[in-house]
């Protein structure tokens, strides 16, 4: 099953612990995370599907190429790391 983290600062607006879930591309496997968790979907992608612009996606240390169908084939063992860009002074 494909691993996958959340950043720690999403827990303040919704409850994301890291889940294990099945999928053969970034978008099977954080539609399983969606079932598990359906509000997560509106923090991670914008209406039309696509990973919102403060969202990065590594998948096995490498950074996600398919920003808008989320289509990067995954391992069954994958390791999905969501980040989220903060700003701040």
């Amino acid at each position: 099953m494909a691993h996958i983290t959340f950043p720690a600062v999403l827990a303040r607006h919704v409850d994301c612990p890291p889940v294990d879930v099945k999928g053969a591309t970034v978008r099977a496997a954080l539609d399983a995370a969606f079932t598990l968790n359906p509000r997560l979907r509106g923090y991670l992608l914008d209406d039309d599907g696509s990973l919102r612009l403060h969202m990065a996606v590594w998948v096995d240390g490498k950074f996600l190429r398919d920003r808008k169908k989320l289509s990067d084939a995954i391992a069954p063992d994958a390791r999905i790391d969501v980040f989220q860009a903060i700003s701040g002074g």
